[in-house]
């Protein structure tokens, strides 16, 4: 297995940064104002951020990709539950993203909705045949195109001769404006491991990556609340005509989305090769690319807060369980068949995330769920542990 730089990992966290899906939710925050939205999204990204490294060093240490890490804390056919949900919840982040950026580019090229998702399936495609570790100048030079391009849209957004925003809609309290904000970091935990298991220097790479995704997507947020307040249009293509960027906007939108579905669709394939030893992880992501296109075509994505929320509720309390495992237990359930008690546990902290919703959290509800689902493992294993021994 080809090795991965420092340097590497933080450009491809990099590139999931630089999202449309994170403007867009950014600009939900606009109802607090500019202080205390921006509070709320750094607030969120912190605890994210603390997760995200966490589930990375986990790979990074044992070189396993993210849902054969899984395997050690819920056995062999109990990981291939999450192996399932986390190939169904990227082939469905696979649609929302070619949705959005040919939605996006739809507002400024009008060439038709279904060309466009087509145009950004066909470059995904090509970015999944080229390979995570072969992108070389390509990935390099796209980096430094979306570097620039987004500091063109800060300018647009927050120079002083931005008009002032209008009305932002519902409010939010802000404890969900916390949660909304580490979703999306939370989304990427069941895949950060895909690539720090390949990283010549696994705490290194593990804490650019979370470093750069993290301020990246604080960034995106920024960018997404700043345009709904400052501009009064959280529409990313309406921004970019105000500002005559032209061909230069093409260029933005095509490559932040591509970059970022790409780990999408990759992911969804190495999540696959957990389910049987034949199955092919590049042509998977390859097929997964093709069902999101297919999808961003014939269904309507325009609101992704209740999926955000769903994978949520179905990771926070499994990363807490291999938190516990993995760095206070130390155990490696993987030589089991299934953890019947770790599977039990993730189903109370699931219904516990579910009931937590409705209570308002000034940190969010992830942080009570996961502390209640760590507390749950440690006591089962002081309990059922002991008496075993």
């Amino acid at each position: 297995m080809k090795k991965t730089s420092t340097l590497q990992n933080g450009l491809i966290w990099f590139g999931a940064g630089v999202s449309l899906a994170e403007i867009l939710t950014g600009a939900s925050f606009a109802p607090l104002g500019m202080a205390k939205g921006f509070a709320a999204i750094v607030m969120g990204h912190l605890t994210g951020g603390v997760l995200f490294f966490l589930a990375g060093l986990m790979g990074g240490r044992s070189g396993k990709s993210a849902m054969e890490t899984v395997k050690q804390s819920f056995g062999q056919r109990g990981g291939l539950l999450f192996a399932l949900l986390n190939v169904l919840q990227l082939v469905g982040w696979t649609a929302i993203m070619i949705y959005d950026g040919a939605l996006a580019i739809g507002g400024i090229f009008s060439a038709g909705h279904a060309l466009w998702c087509l145009v950004i399936g066909g470059l995904i495609l090509l970015w999944i045949l080229i390979g995570v570790t072969n992108l070389g100048w390509l990935n390099k030079l796209s980096m430094g195109a979306l570097f620039l391009l987004t500091l063109v849209l800060c300018w647009v957004i927050f120079s002083p001769g931005a008009p002032a925003g209008g009305g932002f809609g519902e409010a939010m309290s802000f404890g969900a404006a916390v949660e909304l904000a580490v979703a999306m970091p939370l989304s990427w935990l069941p895949l950060v491991s895909d690539y720090t298991r390949e990283a010549e220097k696994p705490f290194q790479a593990t804490l650019a990556s979370t470093a750069v995704y993290g301020l990246v997507s604080v960034w995106m947020y920024t960018i997404g609340m700043g345009a709904a307040i400052y501009t009064g249009a959280s529409d990313i293509a309406a921004i970019l005509v105000r500002a005559g960027l032209g061909l230069a906007a093409l260029v933005i939108l095509v490559l932040s989305t591509v970059t970022t579905t790409f780990l999408d669709a990759w992911s969804a394939g190495i999540s696959a090769e957990s389910l049987s030893p034949r199955v092919n992880g590049k042509w998977v992501a390859a097929a997964a690319a093709v069902l999101g296109t297919v999808g961003a075509v014939c269904f309507p994505m325009d609101d992704i807060t209740g999926f955000l929320y769903l994978i949520g509720s179905v990771f926070a309390p499994m990363i807490a369980i291999q938190i516990a495992d993995f760095f206070l237990l130390k155990r490696d359930r993987s030589g089991e068949r299934v953890s019947l008690r770790n599977l039990l546990i993730w189903v109370m902290g699931f219904v516990a995330y579910r009931w937590l919703m409705g209570v308002d959290f000034i940190l969010g509800c992830t942080l009570a769920d996961m502390a209640l689902t760590l507390a749950l493992c440690l006591a089962a294993e002081k309990l059922l542990g002991t008496r075993k021994r």
